[in-house]
């Protein structure tokens, strides 16, 4: 079992699962396996395939029972018997799951750790977004923002959403977890969020719940 990370609040669960089980493994978890067979027929490559089903596996360990996860034309999950909410991101090595309230928005979002952020920043990163400093580089701030804009556009179901003009994280200081607030300019409603954060080596991991 690869349960890298899992957290169970009242109104939510999410989980962190680490993708280290060859597809024959995973199959192995989950009791309908003849229908995930079928599902990962739509993926030729193989990283596709094993965060196809290591998601499923990861939504069953939360939940004990099996989901249908379906998807809008916009690309965003739900569950079929819409039961529940849910959200789904994947970086190299991990998937992270979470699961809501029926009828709530929930958002996660998951970002390896790397210098790469740096090239892109000037897309996302706003002049009225101060970075704050965590082992000696900004780099972490720099994910945090970016991954929280992710989430943000996640339960917003807006289109055509710029993450620079419509999108503020307020200034925070970088710490191992924590908590920010988030603004969007994109609807008139001009919804705020605090969204909920943590660090590990490998990722940022970013996460928001009506």
């Amino acid at each position: 079992m690869s349960l890298f990370i899992q957290h169970t609040y009242p109104s939510y669960k999410w989980g962190v699962w680490k993708m280290d089980e060859t597809l024959d493994e995973l199959l192995s978890m989950l009791p309908q396996q003849e229908t995930c067979l079928e599902g990962l027929q739509r993926f030729s490559a193989e990283h596709r395939r094993l965060e196809w089903l290591s998601v499923r596996v990861l939504v069953f360990t939360l939940l004990g029972e099996e989901k249908e996860i379906a998807y809008y034309p916009s690309g965003k999950p739900y569950l079929a018997d819409k039961s529940a909410s849910i959200s789904i991101s994947h970086t190299r090595g991990y998937v992270s799951v979470i699961i809501g309230e029926a009828g709530k928005e929930v958002g996660i979002d998951i970002e390896q750790y790397g210098e790469r952020v740096h090239k892109v920043a000037h897309k996302y990163m706003r002049t009225d977004e101060p970075l704050s400093s965590y082992q000696g580089t900004d780099t972490w701030a720099l994910l945090l923002h970016w991954s929280a804009k992710e989430v943000m556009f996640k339960c917003m179901n807006t289109p055509e959403v710029d993450f620079r003009e419509h999108l503020r994280i307020f200034p925070f200081t970088v710490t191992e977890k924590g908590v920010f607030s988030a603004e969007e300019y994109r609807t008139p409603e001009q919804r705020k969020f605090e969204i909920r954060y943590l660090l590990h080596p490998d990722f940022v991991l970013t996460w928001q719940v009506d």
